[in-house]
């Protein structure tokens, strides 16, 4: 009898184990960073929101969402941290139980920046009238 590879249907941001270990990381990221950990001047004048951490499915690869408060200095930031990968990869290892300790890559979380958009979009002239004679229909 043959056997069918069937894929279990993951959520949006991956499987359970996925979202338990990259949560985990991220907490392990933001106390590493809110604390000053990483002495580097570029990431000392910063307070940086860790909002998400991804993880691939073997758990090997975090893609770690940064923002820099304001959303100034975005690359800056990003380089600073890559310099100090190996460290913040080590302390993450320590801190967070796994088998391997994942490679990690930083990445500028855009959400903030679509949200503006989307805020700037239904402002719009054109969005308010059609907002406006939906209500009036309504009424």
């Amino acid at each position: 009898m043959a056997r069918h590879n069937q894929r279990k249907s993951a959520t949006a941001g991956g499987s359970q184990r996925q979202l338990r270990v990259g949560e985990a990381v991220r907490h392990a990221i933001a106390d590493i960073l809110s604390h000053g950990r990483a002495h580097d001047p570029d990431l000392e004048g910063h307070i940086i929101t860790v909002p998400e951490v991804r993880m691939s499915p073997d758990l090997k690869l975090a893609t770690i969402y940064v923002m820099p408060l304001g959303g100034r200095d975005t690359d800056v930031v990003i380089a600073a941290l890559e310099r100090n990968k190996k460290f913040l990869r080590g302390e993450v290892a320590r801190r967070v139980n796994l088998k391997f300790a994942p490679d990690i890559r930083f990445r500028v979380d855009e959400r903030f920046d679509e949200a503006e958009r989307i805020e700037k979009l239904l402002r719009t002239p054109a969005v308010q009238r059609d907002l406006a004679s939906d209500q009036d229909e309504n009424s």
